[in-house]
């Protein structure tokens, strides 16, 4: 059976998981509804305490809205940062952490890490199976957005060759990510450092004009400022990575003798194949390594696993003492009703029928809270993925999935199975005592 299972297709899979959660409720409605048409009578029993009712389904809304935002919102962000990911095929480093130097590279995060020297670069950009092999260098930051010099072949991949403007022709010319405030043909003085511990003087003198703009990368560097990485060098008084009467002015290839070193070497392979060949090549070199950011975000994501669950497993709670609260209003509703539910039994209606009345009317209530917290959630977690992409600089959007149809669904069924207690109590009322009150 787990082989039958294991060989359907994704969607087939996930069809089927929501027709088993959906099959209780399916299953409770054939066996208290038949032979009962009980439409009309619920109808205007949810038009009589319309304003109760708008409670109930606002408050189970929220509560599986909460549990829906949750999942839509982790999926988002591991999305988002996956996809911020995509131009990083392997990175090649100074050993130490990878997930610092991941933060570093892929997310613009200063970090004091160590430099490659040019032998190593000169290493990598020369292997085989290498197609781009792009050094970063940051330290500098402009108007709070970080300043990378890296290489015009690198700045063209990782915006898929779309730049509005032109690429830079010299040492000092700049192309900016999509979302800098920066327009074409701004000059800027860089500041030496970030945030609050940046010198705006450092570089006083050191004009750069912004001669093109990047497209979007769903990535912190729509906000960086690129630079020749020689600009960067040369700014701290370093060499420019060239020999003197060399006729390469910017880019590689680079003399390794006047290279002053690189915090991380971007590396794109000629296949997929020869990209896990470098991976295992570099890995093994000294003073370096080599890593996949995808994979380390992986990882993290899988740290970050069980506090996923937890979250997931306080959702459910919540769900779970909303929904006996609801019910909880609904059996104190019902003795709003008990003597409407008296008359039917004296003018002969069967207890079963009461049942069914009851039934049907707390579980509309329950399951039209949760189809409305499907619309909350996707809400909640449309405000979320703007506020938390603000933060992080990553785009993220956020899309309700098989995961969160199959959690609604699962609510509704518990849903429909809690509020048997309700017509049940509603059925074995007193009758008399009903139509006394």
């Amino acid at each position: 059976m787990g082989d039958l299972w294991a060989g359907l297709p994704v969607l087939a899979q996930d069809v089927l998981l929501l027709g088993l959660l959906l099959l209780p409720l399916a299953g409770i409605a054939v066996a208290v509804l038949r032979g009962f048409s009980v439409g009309p009578l619920v109808g205007a029993m949810l038009a009589r305490f319309r304003w109760p009712v708008a409670a109930f389904v606002t408050l189970v809304a929220l509560s599986v809205g909460t549990g829906i935002g949750l999942i839509a919102q982790d999926r988002a962000i591991r999305v988002g940062t996956a996809e911020a990911a995509d131009g990083f095929d392997l990175v090649v480093a100074a050993p130490g952490s990878e997930i610092t130097m991941l933060m570093a590279a892929v997310f613009l995060q200063p970090s004091g890490v160590q430099l490659l020297d040019g032998a190593a670069y000169d290493l990598v950009e020369g292997h085989e199976g290498v197609a781009l092999a792009a050094p970063l260098a940051f330290g500098d930051s402009v108007g709070g957005a970080p300043l990378v010099g890296t290489t015009a072949q690198f700045a063209r991949h990782l915006s898929d060759s779309r730049i509005e403007g032109r690429m830079w022709q010299t040492a000092d010319e700049a192309v900016v990510g999509a979302l800098s405030p920066l327009s074409l043909g701004d000059v800027f003085e860089p500041a030496h450092g970030h945030g609050n511990s940046a010198d705006e003087g450092a570089h006083a003198g050191l004009e750069i004009r912004v001669v093109g703009r990047m497209a979007p990368t769903g990535s912190p560097w729509d906000r960086a400022v690129l630079v020749p990485v020689e600009s960067v060098w040369i700014a701290h008084g370093l060499a420019d990575g060239h020999a003197p009467g060399s006729d390469t002015t910017l880019g590689p290839p680079f003399d390794p003798d006047y290279f002053p070193g690189t915090p991380a070497i971007v590396v794109q392979a000629t296949s997929l194949p020869a990209t896990y060949a470098l991976r295992s090549t570099f890995q093994g070199e000294d003073g370096m390594m080599a890593f996949f950011p995808g994979a380390v975000l992986s990882r993290l994501h899988g740290l970050l696993g069980d506090v996923r669950r937890a979250m997931s497993i306080l959702s459910l709670a919540t769900q779970a003492t909303v929904a006996a609260s609801v019910l909880t209003g609904l059996l104190l509703l019902t003795r709003l009703i008990s003597r409407q539910m008296a008359l039917l039994r004296a003018v002969g209606a069967p207890p079963r029928y009461v049942f069914a009345v009851v039934w049907s009317f707390a579980t509309v209530i329950l399951c039209a809270g949760a189809v409305l917290g499907v619309g909350t959630g996707l809400a909640a977690s449309a405000v979320l993925s703007r506020i938390i992409g603000a933060r992080m600089e990553i785009a993220m959007t956020a899309a309700i999935g098989w995961p969160e149809i199959h959690l609604t669904a699962a609510f509704a069924s518990l849903s429909s199975a809690a509020a048997l207690i309700a017509g049940a109590m509603a059925a074995r009322g007193r009758i008399v005592a009903a139509l006394r009150r």
